[in-house]
């Protein structure tokens, strides 16, 4: 039923930006988050940023001041702005959204940052 699809992913040399996006479809409530998560390989999933549809937002102390989440409710789209972007940022990134207890997860994509 619900769905989430990621585009943006790719190959940056270090101190660039990328901006991913993910789509959610289906039946979403209005009331939930949405976020990014990524896996290095060999290394836990961690999260990067969610956004609640309130507003609050939250970062892992890695990305804080170079990455920014934004999110249109009326599309039911997250966006992650990645600038400054370091080798250590190479993993699957991959977008979630949580509503009434459920994670739903989209597919993942490939960001590889080269020094």
């Amino acid at each position: 039923q619900v769905q989430l699809v990621e585009s943006g992913g790719g190959l940056v040399q270090a101190g660039g930006s990328l901006r991913l996006s993910c789509a959610a479809s289906g039946n979403i409530f209005s009331s939930n988050a949405m976020g990014w998560y990524r896996q290095a390989p060999g290394k836990q999933r961690e999260l990067v940023a969610i956004m609640s549809s309130g507003g609050t937002t939250n970062y892992a102390d890695s990305v804080k001041g170079r990455f920014t989440i934004s999110r249109d409710n009326v599309k039911n789209t997250v966006y992650l702005q990645m600038n400054g972007l370091k080798p250590e940022d190479t993993a699957v990134y991959t977008c979630k959204l949580s509503m009434w207890g459920v994670d739903y997860w989209g597919q993942g994509t490939q960001v590889t940052v080269s020094s």
